[in-house]
Order: C-alpha cells, then sequence, then structure tokens
C-alpha cells in the first residue's frame, strides 16, 4: 500500500507564521499528496506519494465499524473522498471537510429510505468535552487540537482521503 518509512518535519518546515495570527501555521515541507486512515488500527497518515509524513492516533464515530450508511447510524465513511472545506471557526477547533456524500452513497442511503447525513470532518477536539470515551464523535475523524493545527496547514483541499476498515 504504502512505505512505512518516513521522516520528521523539522522545526523550519513547521513554524508559527509571522503574519498568520495566533495560533495560525505555515508549513513549507513535502506537499501531502493523500491522506490514509486505516479505521481499524485508529491511525492516520499523511502522505507524499508514498512516503509518510506525519501519523496520528484517531478517534472515529461512536459505531465505528462498517461503512456509513445514512446519517445518524455514527459510522465513518470507508472508501476515496476528498478535502473539499475547511472551518477555521469550528466547534472542535479546526476542521477540514470531506466529500461525503457522493452519488453512491446518497444512492445507498435513499434505497434504505434515509438520508446520507454529511459534515464529515476531520477535526480537533470539542469546546464542551464531550468526549467521555474513544470514538466519540457523530462520524468524523478526531485527533488532538495541536495535531489538527499542523493537519490544517499541510493538507490543500482536493487533496484525496482514502478511507479504509
Amino acid at each position: 500500500m504504502f512505505a512505512r518509512r518516513g521522516f520528521l518535519i523539522s522545526g523550519a518546515a513547521l513554524a508559527v507564521a509571522g503574519c498568520g495570527g495566533p495560533g495560525f501555521r505555515r508549513y513549507d515541507g513535502p506537499e501531502v499528496t493523500r491522506i490514509v486512515v486505516m479505521k481499524q488500527d485508529r491511525r492516520m497518515y499523511l502522505l507524499h506519494q508514498n512516503e509518510i509524513l506525519k501519523d496520528y492516533r484517531i478517534d472515529l464515530g461512536f459505531a465505528p465499524q462498517g461503512h456509513k450508511q445514512f446519517e445518524g447510524d455514527g459510522k465513518t465513511p470507508e472508501g476515496r473522498y476528498f478535502i473539499d472545506r475547511r472551518n477555521p471557526n469550528s466547534d472542535f477547533h479546526l476542521s477540514l471537510g470531506i466529500s461525503y456524500p457522493n452519488e453512491a452513497d446518497t444512492a445507498a442511503a435513499r434505497a434504505l429510505g434515509k438520508e446520507p447525513g454529511g459534515d464529515i470532518f476531520i477535526h480537533g477536539q470539542a469546546r464542551r468535552r464531550l468526549r467521555r470515551r474513544p470514538d466519540w464523535t457523530a462520524g468524523c475523524i478526531s485527533v488532538k487540537n495541536r495535531h489538527i493545527e499542523d493537519i490544517y496547514v499541510m493538507v490543500r483541499d482536493g487533496t484525496a482521503i482514502d478511507i479504509f476498515p
């Protein structure tokens, strides 16, 4: 799938930007060309081609096994999606939107007489203390706040995200 050999991003590559305001960073390292999520392992990898740039421990939806089928099922989608938006004012510190649902997701949910849902993000921790256990989200991918700050500046809109069981 991808090489396990990674390298650390130096302090020079990921630094606080002088004009970006407090808490905003800039990233001068290799482009993140793909995100890989391994749900079973609770890991997310940022890759440049086949090289791992960073990896993170993640939490998922409250019913993490299986592909998201409809709104409210608590599952995190599986398959290929894209980062399609960002929210610097998220209730979950910062967030990057995932392009769920696609046409197949919408059709599958409607075949069950349900809506597919949406608003699936990679995000930080809740402002209010919602997290009581692992896999606490409604279907999103959650990381620590300090990690979403790095991810937010490293990942561009349009980046592919492959989510595996």
